[in-house]
């Protein structure tokens, strides 16, 4: 087993940009599909980091791998170990955080703007992201914001965007780990979900606009949430 692994939970949402920030570093990592029920006998004392990716799933679904999974993150919790939770791994997380997690009866899709929630007390997961920027989302559930975290982001359609878990814990509601072949994929094979005519949720032509300008920014603000991450971890890039 290596110090980094990354629970996934379909092969369509995968590390995306957060694999090439691990493979440019000389990182070594596992990803385990959670819905195969490679988490089962999983040694959770060994790993030193955490990322937990989407899928289309509610965690609410009356899966068996969802419990094996959420127990996991209790016990990962408990270890203090860092952890990125990307939108279905953010709701992962405040699950089992104890919060509840709940329909939102629309969906939320596209470059949603967010803004930051923590002015009173600075989030060092923030302070490489101004004051609103955007990040790309596509759900339908969102999660509440457990009792003891730091709410840290909000949109227009989604107050609770994100929330730090003491120092070493980040839940997002959104994919920062998003790469243009990535979203081209979900655009190609997964937009006739959409409804573009709900305020909530941008048309592919919005979502395309300018896409390699949004996706380099997006980029950035991911690589400051792995950047932190990782230094929790006391993993470094290797020479």
């Amino acid at each position: 087993m290596t110090d980094i692994l990354i629970f996934t939970h379909t092969e369509y949402c995968p590390p995306a940009h957060l694999g090439e920030v691990l493979d440019n570093g000389g990182y070594t990592y596992q990803v385990l599909r959670a819905d195969q029920n490679q988490l089962d006998g999983l040694d959770l004392d060994k790993p030193k980091a955490v990322a937990i990716m989407g899928g289309p799933m509610s965690v609410n679904d009356p899966l068996p791998w969802l419990h094996t999974e959420v127990a996991a993150i209790r016990y990962l919790l408990k270890r203090e170990v860092p952890m990125v939770g990307h939108c279905l791994g953010g709701q992962l997380i405040a699950k089992a955080l104890g919060a509840p997690i709940t329909s939102m009866g629309y969906t939320e899709s596209g470059w949603q703007p967010m803004s930051r929630l923590d002015q009173a007390q600075p989030s060092p997961w923030l302070e490489h992201v101004p004051d609103t920027f955007t990040i790309f989302q596509w759900h339908g559930d969102t999660f509440a914001i457990p009792e003891g975290a730091q709410p840290l982001l909000s949109s227009p359609w989604c107050p609770n965007q994100g929330f730090a878990w003491g120092e070493k814990v980040l839940a997002l509601q959104g994919h920062p780990e998003m790469t243009e072949a990535l979203i081209t994929e979900w655009l190609t094979d997964w937009y006739h979900l959409l409804d573009p005519t709900q305020p909530s949720q941008q048309s592919k032509a919005q979502m395309q606009a300018q896409l390699q300008q949004k996706v380099s920014e997006l980029n950035k603000v991911a690589q400051g949430f792995y950047r932190r991450w990782l230094a929790l971890a006391g993993l470094n890039p290797r020479p």
